[in-house]
């Protein structure tokens, strides 16, 4: 399926991060900020903001360092939870049933933690290199319907997947400079979105791709868009298939729609 670039939503600063909320609402996350992209609505964070997330119930989560900051709606903070050990960069945050997820790059890992905060367990900690590979220092993942949980492994060149307790259920994607399909480098893919398939970002040179759940490539979404010296482009999908991803130079994001043919 091809995608169009249908706008560029410009910005100044530093751009980390991004999500989309159940309406269709996108939040960024930048400097020592959140800001609500078209309800000029923004807040400031206490430290600078790596990772944002919307939970269903409409909770504003920011990812710093040292801590994980929540939000009402409105900008109101509602509490913070603060842990220099298992919150060392919190760089990626989602969403389970029962439980909040925090991509931690300062340990290489995924946190898991009850709504109250509590610590539950690790995820891709059990391992031989005791934790995910990322060069890139960057932990990204998505969690999709059924509370699966796909982490980028840039170091394997692959996308995996694990259960909420940290299970590795199974992968996607090789190492290959040639066949778009595969990830090239020395660590790709850096980001990763999930809606109706499997999104992907990759650096040197940026290029944004779709797959199916079993890994199939569906289509190279953007290669010549960004800034050639982009990594760590963040990525988000929309409930219409809409993709968003940042061009982290620019402090831009850039917005993808599915063609019908």
């Amino acid at each position: 399926m091809p995608y169009r670039h249908v706008q560029t939503i410009e910005g100044k600063g530093t751009l980390r991060g991004i999500a989309v909320d159940g309406n269709g609402q996108l939040y960024t996350a930048g400097d020592s900020e959140i800001k609500v992209i078209g309800l000029n609505r923004r807040w400031p964070t206490s430290r600078p903001a790596h990772s944002v997330a919307v939970a269903s119930d409409g909770v504003v989560y920011a990812g710093e360092i040292g801590q994980i900051e929540i939000f009402d709606g409105a900008g109101k903070l509602l509490k913070t939870w603060r842990d220099e050990k298992l919150l060392g960069r919190v760089t990626a945050i989602g969403f389970t049933q029962d439980s909040v997820l925090a991509g931690d790059a300062a340990d290489r890992a995924i946190r898991r933690f009850d709504r109250g905060g509590k610590f539950l367990n690790n995820i891709g900690k059990d391992n031989p290199v005791n934790g995910l590979l990322i060069p890139n220092g960057v932990v990204d993942f998505a969690v999709d319907a059924q509370g699966m949980i796909y982490a980028a492994n840039p170091g394997k060149h692959r996308v995996e997947r694990y259960t909420a307790g940290g299970g590795l259920l199974g992968h996607m994607g090789r190492f290959d400079g040639l066949d778009p399909a595969g990830f090239t480098g020395c660590c790709n893919p850096t980001n990763v979105a999930v809606h109706d398939g499997i999104f992907t970002t990759e650096k040197a040179g940026p290029r944004v791709k779709a797959y199916d759940f079993n890994g199939k490539l569906l289509a190279v979404i953007a290669t010549d868009l960004f800034d050639a010296n982009c990594k760590n482009m963040d990525i988000a999908v929309d409930s219409r298939g809409r993709v968003y991803v940042v061009d982290t130079v620019k402090a831009a994001i850039l917005v993808f729609e599915p063609v019908n043919t």
